[in-house]
């Protein structure tokens, strides 16, 4: 197991936890634990990484309708969408370097 599934593992769990209880600084976090692992993503897999983040930062809302659970189902999607932001934020950076630098 190496850094970077470690720090995806921590950031999931982060986003998990800070659903159902308050952890100071948590979306930094859970964005920091995502460019870690956006370092390791191959270049194939950048579109599938960004269309994520994207796609799960716009439906994790609509869960927020449904009763008892709704409001928790909603908190762990967005959350899980920001360790996903984290790694399709570095994915676009390093591109802009890259075609700037080239």
């Amino acid at each position: 197991m190496n850094i970077y599934k470690i720090a995806g593992i921590v950031g999931i769990l982060i986003a998990l936890v800070a659903a159902f209880a308050k952890i100071p600084y948590a979306v930094e976090l859970m964005t920091i634990a995502g460019i870690i692992v956006g370092i390791s993503v191959a270049a194939d897999q950048h579109v599938r990484v960004i269309v994520s983040a994207v796609g799960l930062a716009a439906v994790a809302a609509s869960f927020n309708e449904l009763p008892t659970v709704g409001a928790y189902i909603t908190s762990i999607l967005g959350n899980i969408a920001h360790v996903i932001g984290g790694a399709a934020l570095l994915i676009i950076l390093r591109n802009v370097y890259n075609r700037l630098a080239t």
